[in-house]
């Protein structure tokens, strides 16, 4: 029957089905809005787009599975859900790629010229550059594949021109020469998060300047300096002390001959030097430090640059010129050395930074640069996140204390360098002019000067770097600049967008120039009743969650260097996708890293196992069932279950529980508490309906000849009392747990889904059907079932601790009040086939010499052969009149403690009365059985 699933569950081939099935029908697009389409609320996701040149790791695979499952989970729940998928052009790790592509071919870029090699690039892009997406996609990410969008497409390079020109004309772009990290082997400025800082034991090298005299001949003394970079002293313009430090009080105006090179620099007064560091002077450097550079502005020095782009000397660095910085380092000093100018060499751990992408140690260097004046659009951004004249914020953190992280960085927020010297990215749309040296920024490439006229001019030859144009997604991604009155849909329906998920990683890099980029163009855009856009409708998401990091199982941060990495890939062949999925789901709490270990996977693809087995059972039923006549309606499905007041007590619990395990999960998703989410899933699907319910229903379901006649008189049925009740309750809840478990196994509970309708579904898919929804309560089910699971899990414990057969049927007795007494005698049938019990005796008193179990609701004995073993059980209730009697002094001390009683709530106090009368009755009771075991 087409409901009939294979006997063993093999994730792989139900996942490459529903994987390539999702994509080719399109399922979660969504089409602009048209009025009154009477769609939901949106609720929009952006993808953090990968770089073009990438393959999924795990931190990839957690970040999209938490937006996977919120995605899913709110478009199930009714809300116009759009996920946007993307990648970006990733200007220096692309380059890099085709750079080193070439170079196994024998060719440079330079040998090709820059438009053949854009042309080569965008050609490996085409073959190589939808890796990671393809991975997407085989991972089942419910996003709008429609819509998917590349950084350097047209319509988003428009947009990145705009943005440019825009802040150009007000005045917060300009270009300017100042100190940049420099990557030699990329050779371009990268920023200051592009610089990964790594301790390196090197050397502290101390050179004496010789103090030249009122003469301008050597005196005789020197001043030394200590530095970690020698070779830059080449480019040294000034040498700095404390204006305080008395032993250097002799020198000031003094000026000294810079080593090996002759030049006379002075001494300057700057209260930047410590008096701790190495001797209390420092060389000064201004073309080749960020801080020597900010003092050469002060004092008015030359800035001297010393080197080139490749990290060579050159010309400025006289008899070195040509030589590797390293190369000249080690033949300066041994220079030193020879003339007597070393004083000394001292082993030095230092944080030095290497360029994130190629890990070369980076160079500061003094160069010409673009940069954006970026404190009226910090402004803004502060002011989306911190709260309003009325307490509230547009923009939220989860976890909260990256707010403060974000707030301490914007408020002490650096102009922007936006250009890189590459040759593969958004080209700057400046042009220079040979004649008059202006430079022209332009929407439109001109073809002459707009402040001379003369037709010699020639485009800026820098990109943009790469986070500008990903900045601006948010408002590009829906139409803007280009936003008009007749295709404004998307950006009046999905901006601002919901929420981004996203990693510590790229919070200074990404999160905070989309709000800075967002609210600056955004606020433009008129709402769409032609009202002014407030900041709060201006910024690029209403929420930021911050996932944690994907550890190994030692906790330790995943590395190659390490060999500790894990593919994300392999695993999921090993294991399957849902596995994988639950595993990081039900590990992800805010602000807690997750050690991934594979054991957790297993136990989650056994999960995955229990769930198809579950599901092969209730097909047994339903067709046995088809057999004698009942059919169960399909129709009812869909809904949550509910069932009469009269119905068993399995039934009623499990629908109970069922309710409440939904709304404990829609509350932990809202919270981003994905863990809560997945273990109260877990719980009650393996736990309640697995191991109780599926095991209670099977009394119920009764396939015998033997049929008793229900119904009126005119429309009368034979069936087996009770089948139909419990197989409609069963399948009712069976599906409305695959929908609860959908968002976090998408690929099982789809197959599982289609096969419950028999090939007939009501949606074609599952992922668009109604998220379940708590609201039916039974408290009086929920304590009488528990009751009776109290009572077979006692029973079950006894029978292990005498030592009884598994096989074994045995007798039992209980003591139970006889207001409990009933529930007991309904569910009989319950307690016998769950816990191995031929008979249920109710006692006064116990036969003489059986072990026996005491709880605050019952007392209850095993009947078996085998005599108890009395030392051991005397030890049991030792132990347990020990325990018993200290729960009780402690609570007496608190009961008996006025200050606690006078501050402490009402319903504490309750709730240690109810404890202390709880421990009482359990102390009596283990006392008395301890004086009836015989002696």
């Amino acid at each position: 029957m087409p409901h009939e699933l294979a006997k063993a569950y093999d994730p792989t081939v139900i996942e490459d089905h529903w994987a390539e099935y999702w994509v080719r029908e399109y399922l979660f697009s969504q089409p602009t809005p048209v009025e009154g389409d009477g769609v939901g609320e949106p609720y929009t996701i952006l993808l953090p787009p990968p770089n073009v040149t990438g393959r999924l790791h795990m931190g990839h695979m957690l970040n999209q599975t938490e937006m996977d499952i919120l995605t899913r989970w709110r478009r199930m729940s009714g809300r116009r859900a759009l996920w946007l998928p993307g990648t970006d052009h990733a200007g220096i790790a692309t380059q890099m790629m085709v750079e080193r592509q070439l170079a196994e071919e024998g060719k440079t870029r330079q040998e090709m010229g820059r438009e053949k090699f854009t042309e080569r690039v965008w050609e490996w892009k085409r073959h190589y550059g939808g890796a990671i997406l393809d991975q997407m996609k085989r991972l089942g990410a419910s996003v709008d594949w429609k819509r998917e969008y590349f950084t350097m497409d047209d319509h988003l390079s428009v947009a990145v021109r705009e943005a440019f020109v825009k802040l150009h004309e007000q005045g917060l772009i300009y270009r300017g020469a100042y100190i940049v990290n420099w990557c030699p082997r990329c050779q371009t400025a990268i920023s200051d998060l592009e610089v990964v800082y790594d301790e390196h034991k090197g050397h502290l090298w101390e050179i004496k300047y010789p103090v030249i005299g009122d003469d301008g001949k050597d005196t005789g003394e020197f001043l030394t300096v200590a530095t970690t970079r020698p070779e830059t002293m080449l480019g040294d313009t000034a040498v700095a002390i404390h204006p305080a430090d008395e032993r250097y009080l002799h020198l000031h105006g003094k000026k000294l001959r810079l080593p090996l090179v002759g030049r006379e620099i002075p001494v300057v007064l700057d209260e930047w030097v410590s008096l701790e560091f190495g001797t209390g002077a420092v060389k000064v450097t201004p073309a080749h430090d960020p801080n020597d550079f900010a003092m050469g502005e002060r004092h008015h020095l030359p800035s001297i640059n010393i080197m080139d782009d490749r990290g060579h000397i050159n010309d400025a660095g006289g008899a070195y010129a040509g030589l590797d910085r390293y190369a000249a380092r080690k033949k300066i000093v041994a220079d030193l050395e020879e003339q007597g100018l070393l004083a000394a060499v001292k082993d030095y751990t230092n944080n030095v930074g290497h360029c994130d992408r190629c890990k070369t140690v980076v160079e500061p260097r003094l160069s010409t640069q673009w940069f954006i004046k970026i404190q009226p659009l910090a402004d803004k951004a502060i002011a989306a996140v911190k709260p309003d004249a009325n307490g509230k914020k547009a923009i939220h953190f989860t976890p909260e204390q990256y707010e403060k992280t974000y707030l301490n960085w914007m408020e002490n927020i650096h102009d922007w360098c936006i250009s890189r010297q590459l040759w593969w990215g958004h080209r700057i749309p400046a042009w220079h002019c040979a004649d008059c040296h202006k430079i022209t920024v332009a929407r439109v490439d001109p073809t002459a000067c707009v402040y001379c006229g003369s037709e010699k001019i020639k485009q800026e030859t820098d990109v943009l770097d790469t986070w500008f144009s990903s900045g601006l997604l948010p408002v590009s991604v829906f139409g803007w600049p280009n936003i008009t009155a007749e295709n404004r849909g998307d950006f009046d329906a999905f901006y601002p967008t919901s929420l981004l998920v996203t990693g510590f990683d790229i919070l200074f890099f990404w999160v905070a120039r989309m709000i800075m980029l967002g609210c600056w163009f955004a606020g433009d855009v008129p709402m769409p009743d032609g009202s002014a856009r407030s900041l709060a409708d201006s910024v690029p998401f209403r929420e930021v969650y911050i996932h944690a990091l994907v550890r190994d199982a030692n906790r330790e941060k995943m590395s190659k260097t390490k060999g500790n990495v894990i593919d994300p890939i392999e695993i999921v062949k090993q294991y399957g996708t849902d596995a994988v999925r639950f595993t990081l789901a039900s590990m992800a709490s805010p602000g807690t890293d997750i050690a991934f270990n594979v054991a957790r996977t297993e136990g989650y693809r056994a999960f995955a196992n229990k769930i198809w087995n579950a599901a092969r059972f209730l097909f047994m039923n339903v067709d046995r069932a088809a057999e004698i006549g009942i059919a169960v309606d399909l129709a009812t499905l869909g809904a949550m279950p509910t069932v009469s007041a009269d119905a068993p007590l399995e039934a009623r619990w499990i629908v109970a529980e069922l309710h409440e395990t939904a709304a404990k999960v829609n509350q932990s998703l809202e919270a981003y508490r994905y863990d809560d989410a997945a273990n109260t899933i877990y719980q009650f699907f393996w736990g309640s309906f697995c191991d109780w319910y599926l095991e209670i229903v099977k009394l119920r379901l009764d396939f015998t000849q033997e049929q008793q006649v229900s119904g009126s008189a005119s429309q009368q049925v034979s069936e087996p009392v009770g089948t139909r009740a419990a197989l409609t309750t069963l399948l009712g809840v069976f599906e409305a747990s695959l929908r609860l478990l959908s968002p976090f196994m998408p690929f099982i509970t789809e197959e599982i889904w289609h096969a419950v309708y028999d090939g007939k579904a009501p949606a074609k898919s599952i992922a668009l059907t109604r998220y379940p929804q708590g609201s039916f309560t039974s408290a009086e089910a929920m304590a009488e079932m528990s009751l009776v699971k109290d009572l077979i899990g006692e029973v079950r414990a006894l029978r292990k601790e005498i030592g009884a057969e598994e096989k074994a049927v045995t007798p039992i007795e209980v003591r139970i009040s006889e207001q409990l007494k009933p529930l007991i005698e309904k569910n009989s049938g319950v307690v016998e086939r769950l816990a191995r019990v031929a008979e249920i005796r109710y006692v006064a008193e116990f036969s003489e010499g059986l072990a026996k179990h005491s709880t605050t609701s019952f007392d209850v004995a095993v009947i078996y052969e085998r005599t108890i073993d009395v030392p051991a059980e005397r030890a049991r209730l030792t132990k347990d009149i020990e325990k018993y009697e200290k729960g009780l002094a402690a609570a007496e001390r608190q009961l008996g403690n006025e200050g606690f009683l006078a501050k402490a709530p009402a319903n504490v106090v309750e709730g240690l009365k109810k404890q202390q009368a709880e421990t009482k009755l359990l102390l009596d009771k283990a006392q008395t059985a301890l004086k009836e075991l015989p002696q």
